[in-house]
């Protein structure tokens, strides 16, 4: 059963932009190749914005990043941004566009993980890498004037799944703060789409489908156990987390476990925004001129705005 009829008409050329995708360790690299080709870096010096790429030593990896820091305005407050791309894919140049507006609108210094992928790098590798540039954006606070208590984290799909797993893994070491979680449509839940868990027939064929998602978090698991930290929805207790904005549309096959994770933030009784976008499915933020996308441009920027610069 096709769900195209519910999609909303603005959201159509997404269609030829990302063609359905049969996932294999054999052509993992062509997927990866077509996202780098379409990621090209933007001229943030025109928005008043300095980009500079940065290494930051983690434990057994430098781990390439890219900060975008506020020419002229003190930011007094950070955002580390994890990509998406399944776990297995994406680089720090794909959400270029967004880490300079955000820069340029909020003030805000942004650091984006170049953190590693899977199947090359199962768990715990790109959670140890997002981690290392979170203790980096603390200790480098003072020199980037960032107040350590104004530190927020987010992304989206799988760079939302990582920041949920990197606000479990900081909560439960606690070492670094973190006063916000800024999660779009997170990859949060390894049940998704199995036989087990095959969920809303309606959700889920654009973009990343049932078997996109089980690829994924095979390659990512690897042969470590589904558990927390590193699947989110499995954690035991969500207590001690920090406030959140999630994020999460009609058509996309993380809805329901994105719903379901705001409901148990909710009753634990942390402060959570949830927005469910009707018409939209997976990676529509791709069409740059749909309404679609600029209402959620518009609730992203306003909500992390608050977040990290509350008066």
């Amino acid at each position: 059963m096709s769900t195209k009829h519910l999609l909303d008409p603005s959201l159509l050329p997404l269609l030829e932009l990302a063609p359905p995708f049969e996932f294999s360790l054999y052509n993992l690299q062509r997927f990866r190749d077509r996202g780098l080709a379409a990621a090209v870096l933007g001229d943030a010096a025109a928005h008043g914005v300095k980009r500079e790429a940065v290494t930051i030593p983690g434990a057994d990896f430098d781990v390439p990043c890219l900060l975008y820091r506020p020419v002229e305005a003190q930011a007094g407050s950070g955002y580390l941004h994890i990509h998406g791309g399944g776990y297995v894919a994406g680089s720090v140049e794909g959400s270029d566009a967004m880490n300079t507006r955000i820069a340029a609108q909020l003030g805000v210094v942004v650091l984006t993980v170049g953190y590693r992928l899977a199947p090359e790098h199962p768990v715990p590798a790109p959670l140890d890498d997002c981690y290392a540039a979170l203790g980096w954006l603390h200790e480098q606070a003072d020199a980037l004037g960032i107040d350590r208590q104004r530190i927020a984290i987010g992304g989206e799909s799988a760079g939302g799944g990582l920041a949920a797993a990197l606000a479990i893994h900081a909560r439960d070491l606690g070492e670094f703060a973190i006063c916000h979680q800024h999660l779009t449509y997170p990859m949060l839940d390894d049940r998704t789409g199995t036989e087990a868990a095959p969920g809303d027939p309606l959700v889920g064929e654009f973009v990343w489908n049932r078997r996109c998602n089980e690829f994924g978090w095979q390659c990512y698991l690897g042969k470590l156990p589904a558990q927390a930290p590193f699947v989110p929805a499995r954690v035991a207790s969500v207590e001690g987390l920090p406030p959140t904005w999630m994020f999460t549309v009609g058509l996309d096959l993380f809805r329901d476990e994105n719903i379901d994770y705001a409901q148990r933030l909710m009753a634990a009784g942390i402060a959570t925004e949830l927005v469910v976008l009707p018409g939209a499915c997976h990676a529509f933020q791709w069409v740059p001129d749909s309404p679609l996308t600029l209402r959620y441009i518009d609730s992203h920027l306003q909500a992390l705005g608050e977040a990290v610069n509350p008066e």
